[in-house]
């Protein structure tokens, strides 16, 4: 019966990620930030490391990157850490949200085009298309890593010359 409960519970906090876009694919839905892009028609490659600090900070290098909306861009992350990261790219409201599911399911598979999880000295990369103007984060939600300053922020501002 306590599985069950469980089960259920992980079921009702769960949906509401789902549906949001935040996992398995996004389900169809369209997410502000943009859209998975084509890695063969990125005008840029953005270099981004994860790691920790001798005093328990963790950080994203850079914290903060802009692109040109209609801009796909090629993310190719390196985690220079000794623990996993995780790189997640969307709305800050979404990315909060996210963040209280991750508390309660910190091995949270993911399978979305925005984000990839690494294991330390492990390299990945999205190609993603910015298809709005506008703020927006990327942060790890491995439990405490958001909070220990692995955030950053990423502006989207006038439109790529297609």
């Amino acid at each position: 019966m306590k599985n069950f409960v469980l089960a259920l519970a992980f079921a009702a906090l769960a949906s509401s990620a789902f549906a949001s876009g935040n996992h398995a694919g996004g389900h169809g839905e369209k997410m502000t930030v943009g859209e998975p892009g084509d890695k063969a028609k990125a005008t840029q490659t953005i270099r981004v490391t994860m790691t920790e600090t001798d005093d328990g900070k963790m950080l994203f290098t850079p914290a903060v990157f802009s692109v040109r909306k209609g801009q796909t861009v090629k993310i190719a992350i390196k985690n220079a850490g000794t623990v996993d990261h995780e790189f997640v790219l969307d709305q800050e409201d979404k990315i909060l949200e996210h963040k209280k599911v991750m508390e309660k399911f910190p091995e949270m598979e993911h399978a979305d085009a925005n984000s990839i999880r690494l294991p330390a000295g492990q390299s990945g990369e999205i190609a993603w298309k910015f298809t709005s103007d506008g703020a927006f984060k990327f942060a790890c939600l491995i439990p405490g890593h958001y909070e220990a300053g692995m955030h950053g922020d990423v502006t989207v501002a006038g439109k790529y010359p297609q």
